[in-house]
């Protein structure tokens, strides 16, 4: 199956930039699609809610504004990630919000509601559900999702725990549509890796972070850096669901990564940021295990240059 239009013009590298709760924003945004690749931002950075109007505003103006000024290197789409857990207060404003605008692509996690796929489709937009399972996967289909997150183990944030060739393989045998791959992705190599696997694009949210642009403190830009895949643990206490967290932010809320206690899912509060004193991701640094390939904190643009020529690398290695 191809391609909807939307995923794949515009694009300099089949990318997809995750959105990162907190430090997307929509500078970040902005930058992501100016480079080439799709950005993102979670609905719930935007508070209160009355300033996703604004942000989709200044973001959709301004991708127009340089789409006329660059008519031969147009802007790649954007999306926005929707919560769509019972504890999201905001999901019908937020939802309401991307229609007004037509956001052109809406990712939705922790949760399938046909009726966000309805609102979505309404004006032409699409939907992508992110999955940690073959079993989440055809719900989403079934519930009227488009394409469909591959989240496997070593991603950041919120992570599965499948290998990501087992769980591509499985989605696959069944399910012809856009898929994109999540889990330790870094460089211009692993997204081709991702492309090889059936994969159509790679989603990649941990290099970001040490961006000029994201809204990240420097002492946590400078974490992507300096710490590896040595320096991350899996735990569910910060916000109820598995994710993938820096040990060293673990230890600098006076927890020791060691010996954390298992959170009750169903205390899960994803509209006040989590359901532990310590928050992701204020607090408690999430990142992914692909980090080791970030060398240096540098521009969006800069980054999306190197992930490309990288990518563009390795395809000639494969000649």
């Amino acid at each position: 199956m191809a391609l909807p239009s939307i995923l794949s013009k515009n694009l300099k590298i089949p990318v997809v930039a995750a959105p990162l709760f907190i430090i997307s924003n929509p500078d970040l945004v902005i930058a992501q699609c100016k480079a080439g690749v799709v950005g993102s931002f979670p609905a719930l950075n935007a508070r209160p809610a009355e300033e996703l109007d604004r942000w989709l505003e200044k973001i959709t103006t301004e991708l127009a504004e340089y789409d006329r000024q660059n008519p031969e290197n147009p802007s790649a789409p954007f999306a926005v990630n929707q919560i769509v857990h019972s504890s999201n207060d905001r999901l019908q404003h937020d939802v309401e919000m991307c229609v007004k605008w037509k956001v052109p692509i809406v990712i939705t996690s922790l949760g399938a509601k046909e009726f966000v796929n309805e609102a979505i489709h309404s004006y032409g937009g699409i939907v992508l559900h992110d999955i940690i399972n073959n079993r989440f996967a055809h719900k989403a289909i079934e519930k009227g999702a488009d394409g469909l997150i591959a989240v496997a183990a070593g991603a950041g944030g919120h992570a599965g725990s499948l290998s990501p060739f087992a769980l591509i393989q499985e989605i696959r045998e069944w399910f012809d549509g856009p898929l994109l791959l999540s889990g330790s992705i870094a460089k211009g190599d692993a997204v081709l890796a991702s492309e090889a696997m059936g994969a159509d694009l790679a989603y990649i949210g941990s290099a970001f972070i040490a961006t000029h642009e994201a809204n990240a403190t420097q002492a946590y830009k400078q974490a992507i850096v300096d710490y590896n895949a040595d320096d991350i643990m899996l735990s569910n206490l910060f916000t109820g669901v598995h994710g993938n967290y820096l040990k060293p932010s673990i230890e600098a809320a006076g927890l020791d990564p060691n010996n954390l206690p298992e959170s009750d899912p169903s205390k899960m509060s994803f509209g006040s940021g989590g359901s532990s004193a310590s928050k992701a991701w204020k607090d408690i640094w999430g990142c992914g295990q692909g980090i080791g390939a970030i060398k240096i904190i540098g521009s969006t643009h800069d980054l999306v240059e190197n992930l490309t020529n990288q990518y563009n690398t390795a395809k000639a290695r494969l000649v």
